[in-house]
């Protein structure tokens, strides 16, 4: 049975690796549970509470940096507040809707916020791709956090 679970371990940190680039998959939190259940395998020998910590803080920021990317894109393009909230409401509604949604939601919120507050199509598709960059900013931040939560417990377990 325990080879099982470290089967189990493992193949969640590695589809916590690839769920940082595919949407469907809860990538980092995958990431992290892969490495609690290697961590309570060992019986906590090797990986500490402090490091569990450590990885758990990495976790929930990349989950604030993959809801906030597309808010923050567009807020840096200038874009009105209608757009900013139409950014975060379509993040969160696009988790509903599968990869389109996910990849969609942000943009099609922030162009819907921006043509409502201001009426103009030209600034409303800006502030879509301001929506976009975001979201592939949030792809290049969870993948550094991933990488170094990896790279943490793999130093931690091996010294």
């Amino acid at each position: 049975m325990t080879e099982i679970l470290w089967f189990v371990a493992l193949a969640a940190m590695l589809l916590g690796l690839l769920g940082v680039f595919l949407p469907l998959l809860p990538g980092v939190p995958l990431l992290f549970g892969g490495m609690l259940l290697a961590a309570w395998l060992d019986d906590f020998t090797r990986i500490g509470t402090t490091t569990l910590i450590a990885l758990g803080v990495l976790t929930l920021a990349a989950w604030l940096v993959e809801t906030l990317a597309s808010v923050w894109g567009v807020k840096r393009a200038g874009a009105s507040g209608l757009a900013i909230v139409g950014a975060g409401v379509g993040a969160v509604l696009g988790i509903f809707a599968g990869l389109p949604g996910l990849i969609l939601g942000p943009i099609v919120g922030a162009i819907c916020g921006e043509y409502i507050a201001r009426r103009d199509q030209r600034t409303a598709a800006r502030a879509g791709l301001a929506a976009g960059i975001g979201f592939l900013v949030a792809i290049v931040a969870k993948l550094a956090i991933a990488v170094t939560m990896l790279a943490i417990f793999v130093l931690v377990w091996f010294s």
